[in-house]
Parts: structure tokens; sequence; C-alpha cells
């Protein structure tokens, strides 16, 4: 006899028996595998436009599609097709790209597509690199087409001069041949833009979900409706993600080659041939402090983990998993990221910023008395590695052999100060040369590590008699302080968008200052010598220009050269097929659970 469940399961519908009959399957479906992850801050929001935080990149990874992404196994990063059917076509000069697009990609449904099935074309992606030039929403990526388009550049003039942008202008560098053919003409030889294609604001947005959602502004980061594997399923701003499964995205089977390694053959073993992707559920949590996050992947409560420096020792032994862990199953997935961290002072600050001698001389006196390798020791403890050159190691253009001008030296930084007029009262604190206070504002997150770097800055300020007060931050609205040059002093961290030298120099680059020009740094010598290596490929040449500019930098005391952080990612036994790449900034696409 059935149970009165099972009764009423097998009977719903029109008729019982043809009920019964579809009923079934979906008693027997798996259960939906659900990945549990955790970030260290809060997003800011998911519009590709406006968002350029790590932690809402991983968001905007998952739900929206560029032309072009990486191989997921490929080292060095390898680019590779995403939303375009093939790697571009490019013109002996680098001046012309040729992309073609996939047939069939759909957007998540949504009422803004009024029950139409709607159709991602290449009309959709010139749209979305629009908007990065709208006045009224201020996008931080301009930088990534501005001056490289013919035809660009007219448009953005015109929109700054009435404050609204034409999006129906016709942009002769943006050729749509047809709904699956776009051609793109540069002004000028560019042999990175394959890459700028794969980075998260290129993606494309429908116009459509813009005119429903967009804000006065016209931001729709309350509202990502994209191509990508995932869609937003549930959004607690500050606590809690849920990405679902994108049903209706092409069908798409794993078979990444590898290297050839031990690590790439397990990988391989585990998923070649599995239907992308097999992880049907993504619940991210926010977890701002460090024991918070440790707790809950040692309880099982979380499956892929990002290690943070000061908590390594939990868990590493010189670099390794630690034996106990390892016995248990536990996975790590080691690298140095493609990244930079850097101190800066405001350039347009009144009393950091400026070219005369006396500002160089107090920048450059606070960088070499600084001890790097302290704070290296202390808030990471141990997790980075000194870096004296803009370009990091993994990224085209490092120099491994770079010595900077600007080492640790506090007895030098002191008698620079004596020299330039910066006095020590009877109290032991200097002045400025006017004889005003001589106060430094140093801003740090607010979390633990924040805290400690903070403490390790004001040693550095106490050592030169300089008083330091810190105020720490939500790091979203860090950001939005630092894009307004609002920010004195800070630790900056430069992840590579991609992984060329260019990621790296265009921070100091003049015109992207309240872009990701953090220091507020405008230099007509630096900005020329930027504006050559654009016309340049990756090689001799430009490396010797890079060399004239990082040296520029520390001239003129505009920043000075930190670290590069180790990437230390803890995965669950149950997690499969798990390898971190360097450029991506998640891969829950590619990865299963047991």
């Amino acid at each position: 006899m059935k149970s009165p469940v099972v009764s009423w399961l097998m009977c719903l519908g029109v008729l019982c028996g043809s009920a019964a009959a579809a009923a079934a399957p979906a008693l027997a479906a798996e259960p939906v595998k659900t990945l549990r992850y955790i970030i260290p801050a809060a997003e800011t929001g998911f519009d590709p436009a406006v968002a350029r935080d790590l932690y809402s990149g991983h968001v905007l990874q998952a739900v929206f599609e560029t032309l072009y992404t990486y191989d997921y196994l490929a080292r060095p990063a390898t680019l590779a097709p995403l939303a375009a059917a093939a790697l571009p076509q490019v013109s002996a000069d680098g001046k012309t790209y040729t992309i073609e697009l996939k047939r069939g990609i759909l957007f998540t449904p949504d009422p803004a597509f009024k029950g139409r099935r709607r159709e991602l074309t290449v009309a959709d992606f010139v749209y979305s690199w629009k908007r990065l030039f709208d006045p009224k929403l201020a996008s931080p990526h301009a930088w990534l087409f501005e001056g490289k388009v013919v035809g660009l550049d007219k448009l953005i003039a015109d929109a700054r001069k009435t404050g609204r942008l034409d999006y129906d202008a016709k942009v002769d560098g943006f050729e749509v041949v047809d709904p699956y053919t776009l051609r793109i003409h540069l002004t000028q030889t560019d042999f990175n833009l394959g890459m700028i294609l794969a980075h998260e604001p290129t993606s494309a947005l429908a116009r459509e979900v813009v005119a429903a959602y967009g804000d006065a502004r016209g931001d729709v980061s309350s509202n990502p409706v994209g191509t990508g594997h995932y869609k937003l399923g549930q959004w607690v701003r500050g606590n809690r993600i849920v990405l679902e499964r994108n049903t209706d995205h092409l069908p798409e089977t794993w078979d990444f080659k590898g290297n050839g390694t031990p690590d790439d053959l397990r990988i391989i073993a585990q998923m070649k041939g599995k239907q992308i992707p097999q992880i049907g559920r993504v619940e991210i949590s926010v977890m701002v402090e460090d024991q918070s996050r440790w707790l809950s992947f040692q309880s099982g409560g979380t499956d892929l983990f990002w290690l943070d420096g000061p908590l390594a020792p939990k868990a590493l032994l010189d670099g390794k998993l630690r034996p106990e862990l390892a016995a248990k199953g536990v996975q790590l997935s080691r690298l140095m990221d493609p990244e930079v961290t850097y101190y800066y002072w405001n350039m347009k600050d009144p009393v950091l910023g400026g070219m005369s001698n006396e500002k160089i001389a107090l920048r450059r006196a606070i960088a070499i008395a600084h001890n790097i390798d302290e704070e290296i020791a202390i808030v990471w403890n141990g997790q980075a590695e000194r870096v004296d050159y803009p370009i990091p190691p993994g990224v085209v253009g490092h120099d491994p052999a770079y010595k900077s001008l600007l080492q640790y030296d506090p007895a030098l930084a002191n008698r620079m100060l004596d020299r330039f007029g910066y006095k020590k009262g009877k109290d032991g604190w200097r002045t400025l040369p006017d004889g005003k206070p001589l106060v430094i504002r140093y801003v740090s997150r607010n979390e633990a590590s924040g805290v400690l770097q903070a403490e390790v800055w004001r040693k550095t300020y106490t050592s030169l008699g300089i008083r330091m007060e810190n105020d720490r931050m939500i790091f979203s609205d860090l950001l939005k302080a630092e894009q307004l040059c609002k920010v004195q002093s800070r630790n900056y961290q430069w992840m590579a968008d991609y992984p060329d030298g260019d990621n790296f120099m265009q921070l100091y680059y003049g015109p992207n200052i309240h872009q990701n020009n953090a220091g507020c740094f405008a230099d007509a010598e630096f900005d020329r010598m930027y504006a050559r290596t654009q016309k340049m490929q990756a090689g001799a040449e430009r490396d010797a220009l890079y060399h004239k500019m990082a040296r520029r930098i520390e001239v003129t005391g505009a920043s000075r050269m930190g670290y590069a952080r180790y990437r230390n990612m803890l995965a669950q036994p149950n997690v499969l097929g798990y390898k971190k790449h360097p450029i991506m900034k998640q891969e829950w696409q590619y990865i299963d659970l047991k």
C-alpha cells in the first residue's frame, strides 16, 4: 500500500497516471551540489562597469561573460574563448581585431525581456563598452578603451560636454558586421586587447536590463542579469550571496590538457568528460574576522577557503600543508599571486602631494624608513615576498634583477627630513617647513590585518618623529574615497586583471586618476613614456622603457613597491578538480564535489 505522501505526490497534475510518470524522475533526481565559499570583505555590487573589487569580481565572473577567458590548467595563463567562438583574428599591424561570437547564447530569463528568450549578440558588447563612458555612471574602467578605438574619443568628448552619452551614435571603431561578427579598429597597435576583452568590466549586459533596473546613474548592481554559468539567487548585502546554476547555458564538456604535471594529471582524471558546471549552487558567506573563517573551514562548514597570511601558521609549515591536515585529505593549492602591494602618498594632498623638493624628500624619506620585511613577518606571517619592481612575478615584463633606489635606511630618512626643513620640536615631533604640525593620516581596512598594518606603519612614522593617525574604513567605503583622491596614504593591493606589465604601469598614468591611479599621480614625463609603451609589443624595447618609468616613480617618491603575497587555497577532501588560477578570480564552474 502506498503511503499518503507518495500517493499525493503521484497524483499531482491533471491526470493521476500521467503525473505519476512525470513525478518519478523528479523524485529520483540527485540533490543539487552546493559549494560553500567565504570572502573576507563585503562585496560592493554586481554591475561590471562599476564594481572594481576582487570580491565582487568573483560573482561578476560567474554571472556575466566576457568574449574571452583563460584556459583553466595552462600555465602561464593562456587566453581562451568564452562567449567568442574562437580567439580573435588580429591584423599584422595589431590595429584590427575580428571576433566571431558563439551562436545561441541566451541571457538568463528576466521580466526585463517581457517573456522573450533574449539571445546575446555583438551589439550587446558594444553597448556595454559604451557604458564605461557614460558620465552619469562614472565607471572606473574607462581606461580599458579610452584613446584606443577609432571614433570613440569623439563620443566621449560629446558626452562630457552634454553630461549625456548617446548610446545610438555610431563609433567607427566598433564595426558590427552582423549579429555574430564584430570588427574592432584601433587607433594604434595593441596586441593586448584580447586580454582586456577577458576582463570583467568588458562583460556583456542587455540594454533592456539597464532600462528596467538602472538607478539614477544607470547602475544595475542590484540586478545582475547575464549569460554566465550562474545566476544570482539570493543576496543579503555584506553577508550572504547565493548563486544558482544557469540551466540555459550552452552545453560544455570539461576537456583541459594541462602541462603534464602530476597535479594536472590528477585533476584531469577527476574531471575529464564531465559537463560544465558540476556545481549547481554556490553559497558565499562574508566573514571579516580571520578566526571565524578558519573555524568555519575546520568544522566542515566551508568547502573552499582562502587562507590569508595571518592564519598561515594554523595550516602551513614551511609553505606546505601541515601533516595532520594532509592526513585528513585537506588539499592545498598555493601560488604567488600576480600582484603588488605598494604604498602611495596622495599626490593631490596638501601635506604629501606636489613636486617641490621638500615634498619629494618627505615622501622618499617615509618610503625608506619603512621596514617591508618586518611588515611581511608581522602582518602576513611570512606569506609574501618583497617586490622592488612595479610589475610582479608571473606577469610579462617582470624583472627579477631590478633593484629599487628606495631601500630601507631610517638613518638616511631622518637626515633627509632634517635637511629639507622638517624640524623636530622639543616634544620630539617634526613640523612642516612652515612650522605647522606634521600629521599623516594612514588609512587601513577595518579587519585584523588592517590593524596590524597600521601598527607597523605607526612604528615607521614614530621613527621619523612624525605623528600618525589611523583611519579604519570598510573596504567598499575606502575604495570610493580613494577614487575621489580623498585617501592620504595606505597600502594598496593590485592584482593582475591580465598578465601583462601594462596592467600595472597604468596604475600611475595621469588620465587614470579617479579610476585605478589610487595615488593620483600625474607626471608629464611618466605619461609620455607610458603612451609610447602602448604602441609596443612585449620585449626588450618596452622593458627598457618600463625601467625608466619605474625609476621615475621612485625619483618622485610617488610610491614604494612592497611585496607580492602567496595565495594559499585550502579545499576539503570532497572537492574535485581544484587548482587556483593566477588570473581568474574563481574557478567554480570547473570543479566538482564528491
